[in-house]
């Protein structure tokens, strides 16, 4: 028989015979191959399907309502002989094996002309497209869409509401925010602004649980194909905590997700998170990623909000801020504390009796140095001075401080590093001038100091070493090109993100500790609270050398004056200890510096201010500095280009401060400018 025979049947007797003659031959093929559409569970078994005939799939694949209506609409047109005819073809291609299939394709294919040949290349563009998500297992899928970036997730969450579901997953946006918050991503280049990292990394815990967990419930369903990725979609993930009840608490919170399945049809629908207490809200990560993502925007573009704090009668030295409050150090020999977000002053600090030099503060108290040759502990949420310490021969010019030690640096040259814990302190001697800036980088166990006599200094805390120093003009060790030769006036710790990828322990380990040295508040102890210095006299304290990394000999070989170390001794240490940080020093020579604390190197100078740059503050993406040009200028720390440059003070700027989301400066005309790059 042949296709015209088929395609144009004659009416009458004739037509009714040749009905008889099709369905003759049509019944026995149809009659074999139709059964085989049903799967049967023994042909279901003994034959391998692809993804558009698997018949867990096929039966809800859904047609295209549009099509099939334009395809009905033509199909009436037609007489009911060639309406039969042409469903006949329908139904022997939809009962053919997928071998018989591939060979009436063919004969078709090579019959069509091109303009037939072009439409069915149009149709194909649509039809062999295929929907992942409705095909893969959902762990599959949620590992597929975590390799996108914001902006391709977005736009998969318009698909359909099952792709909703899981590109709105809150695993999926952990992973987003675990690339780019406080380090840049190394797919795009670029990150966004600090966040509690600590709540990254415990979320990520439950996360990968609840993963495991929805594997496991797969595997067991698939078998009954009762599974669908819609039901999975249902488990919206951990959620970020949020404490309404205690929004001063910085503690945060393990929850546990508890997964369970309904019995009848393996329905995943029921994945939710268990034992969240009350009082708590719950926070997507894709609303967190968004929000850190506008305020990353603004600081690119350099839009601000402006509020200027006046009240000082003098220059103001020193700043601090966090995100409630701004305390600030002056001439006027008084500290005062403001509520950062109103522009209230909530309190005066009287005590000293020459200006404040220096000042740092954490939940529970304020440290304060002064031209008066003493440091003053605060209780600055009641305005009480808890404790006074003595001992500088002349002004204190600068103060850190971490868990348990505080330095300070004077203009009589030392620095003295006070045990609050043992209540000792001992005497670290070698700059000849001014220390105008001295850093504890806690991991390390490392002091960082800055004089104006032009070098910086790297000390060991426990054995009081000078391990190297940072030369500038007129010293040996490095090449005059690369050292300051105009007085250092600060010094501060940095961690570079590409570098500390290459170590993940080492970059997850100090996370909470390198936050410090990028923001310069909320110091907190390793062990979860602070330690509140106490009065009385302090002894001094000898240095406690380790005798299981350090000999004799080596420690004799390396005088404090020395401007290299042992080998034998660096070795050892970068064995037992982390890897040292990167250090930013400013200087009265105009310039900023970037140099590798491991080596000595200078990596980077930054030219662009005209006068000397007194105050520095650094995040992982951005440095602040502050100048006697008066200027405020932006960089960026990996590339050292100038990004911003902020005016408005009338007189040399002596002082900044950075967070994720402001910048501040003080300066000699009294005033402090707060830049505010949030949401509001």
């Amino acid at each position: 028989m042949s296709g015209s025979d088929i395609s144009c049947p004659t009416p009458g007797v004739d037509g009714e015979r040749q009905d008889k003659n099709v369905a003759a031959v049509l019944t026995p093929f149809l009659t074999r191959h139709i059964p085989e559409r049903l799967y049967p569970e023994s042909y279901k078994e003994s034959r391998n399907f692809c993804y558009r005939h698997h018949p867990a799939f096929k039966c809800k694949r859904q047609a295209d309502e549009t099509d099939m209506e334009q395809l009905q609409s033509q199909l009436d047109t037609l007489q009911q002989q060639d309406q039969q005819a042409i469903t006949h073809v329908w139904s022997i291609f939809s009962a053919a094996p997928a071998q018989e299939r591939n060979l009436i394709l063919k004969g078709i294919l090579s019959q069509c002309c091109s303009p037939q040949l072009s439409y069915v290349s149009s149709l194909l563009r649509e039809l062999i497209r295929i929907d992942f998500v409705s095909a893969l297992p959902p762990e599959i899928s949620y590992k597929i869409l975590c390799y996108l970036d914001a902006s391709s997730l977005c736009k998969a969450a318009q698909v359909s509401k099952n792709w909703r579901k899981l590109a709105d997953d809150d695993s999926v946006w952990h992973r987003m925010c675990e690339q780019h918050i406080d380090r840049k991503c190394t797919k795009c280049g670029w990150g966004l602004p600090l966040l509690e990292r600590r709540r990254l990394r415990e979320c990520k815990k439950d996360i990968e649980k609840r993963m495991e967990t929805l594997s496991q419930l797969h595997a067991s369903a698939h078998g009954s194909g009762s599974l669908t990725p819609t039901d999975a979609a249902g488990a919206n993930g951990k959620k970020r905590s949020i404490d309404e009840s205690n929004a001063d608490s910085e503690e945060t919170v393990s929850q546990d997700t508890q997964i369970s399945k309904r019995t009848r049809n393996g329905d995943m629908s029921t994945l939710t998170t268990q034992n969240v207490p009350a009082g708590r809200l719950t926070r997507p990560w894709k609303d967190v990623y968004s929000e850190r993502l506008k305020v990353e925007q603004n600081w690119r573009r350099g839009r601000y909000k402006l509020k200027v704090f006046n009240g000082h009668t003098d220059g103001i030295m020193c700043l601090q801020f966090d995100h409630s409050v701004l305390i600030t150090g002056s001439y006027d020999t008084t500290v005062r504390v403001w509520d950062i977000e109103t522009g209230k002053l909530l309190r005066i600090l009287s005590g000293h009796v020459r200006g404040v030099r220096a000042l740092m503060f954490d939940d529970s108290k304020l440290v304060t140095g002064s031209m008066d040759r003493t440091i003053r502990i605060w209780n600055y949420k009641t305005g009480e001075c808890v404790s006074t310490l003595r001992g500088h021969a002349d002004g204190v010019l600068s103060l850190h401080f971490d868990a348990t030690l505080l330095a300070s640096g004077s203009a009589d040259s030392t620095i003295r590093v006070w045990n609050f814990k043992e209540k000792s302190f001992f005497t670290l001697r070698g700059h000849t001038d001014w220390v105008n800036a001295v850093n504890i980088h806690s991991p390390s166990r490392i002091l960082f100091s800055a004089s104006d006599d032009t070098t910086v200094r790297m000390w060991d805390v426990d054995t009081h070493e000078c391990l190297r120093v940072f030369n500038g003009a007129g010293m040996s060790g490095v090449s005059n090109d690369q050292g300051h030769f105009g007085q250092v006036q600060c010094v501060l710790p940095v961690i570079l993100r590409d570098e500390e990828e290459d170590d993940n322990e080492v970059a997850e380990d100090d996370d909470d500790v390198n936050e410090q040295y990028h923001h310069h508040h909320h110091y907190q102890s390793l062990s979860g609270h602070q330690l509140v210095p106490e009065g009385g006299e302090y002894r001094e304290q000898e240095p406690a050398l380790d005798s299981s990394h350090v000999s004799d000999d080596e420690v004799s070989v390396h005088s404090p004056s020395s401007p290299s170390m042992s080998r034998a001794v660096i070795r050892d240490r970068n064995r037992r200890r982390r890897k040292l940080p990167h250090i930013l020093t400013s200087s009265l020579d105009n310039t900023i510096k970037l140099w590798d604390a491991n080596t000595g190197e200078c990596t980077k100078t930054l030219f662009g201010h005209v006068e000397g740059v007194w105050g520095l503050a650094a995040d992982t993406f951005r440095i602040v500095s502050g100048a006697h040009d008066r200027l405020v200028k932006v960089w960026d720390i990996q590339s050292g280009r100038c990004l911003h440059t902020f005016s408005g003070h009338s007189a040399p700027v002596a002082c900044v401060g950075l967070s994720d989301s402001r910048l501040a400066s003080g300066s000699d005309d009294g005033e402090v400018r707060v830049y505010s790059f949030g949401v509001e």
